[in-house]
């Protein structure tokens, strides 16, 4: 599979959140013959729901499109490692494959922080593949941070 080209679909997901001001992070997932049949972006502030991460979102369209909780076979790219709140939804989820962008040192549940995506004594692995679209995904996160903080100090 060519996973910059999916990737790009979760880039876009992610520039859907930051059209919100939510946190930019995008997530798309494709079956094992690279259908796209989930995405989302990051929505917990405009859902008022903690859960509503891209990762979660996608999830729950993808078992949606398939009729079924266990999305065995399918990969899901994501902007930003998944935290570990997202971690434990994906192997729940029977995800066989995990893509992701940048990685994040303060909530990462694939390696930077923790990594749930090895444990064996998880019931489920998943095979990880890092450092896609790396430059494009980190500096729309340093982007809308770094705005986030100079609007602050505009307001003072």
């Amino acid at each position: 599979m060519d996973h910059e080209y999916y990737m790009n679909f979760a880039i876009e997901q992610a520039m859907e959140a930051a059209l919100l001001d939510e946190v930019p992070v995008g997530a798309v997932i494709t079956d094992s013959s690279g259908k796209v049949i989930g995405r989302g972006y990051n929505q917990p502030i405009s859902m008022c729901d903690p859960t509503g991460h891209a990762e979660i979102v996608s999830i729950r369209m993808a078992a949606l499109a398939i009729g079924n909780y266990r999305l065995s076979g399918t990969t899901m790219y994501v902007t930003i490692e998944p935290c570990i709140m997202c971690m434990g939804a994906i192997i729940h989820s029977r995800i066989a494959r995990l893509v992701y962008g940048a990685s994040d040192p303060k909530w990462g549940g694939a390696g930077s922080l923790y990594d749930f995506a090895y444990d064996k004594r998880l019931n489920h692995t998943i095979d990880v593949v890092s450092g896609v679209c790396l430059n494009q995904t980190r500096e729309i996160m340093r982007r809308f941070f770094r705005d986030k903080r100079s609007n602050k100090q505009c307001q003072i």
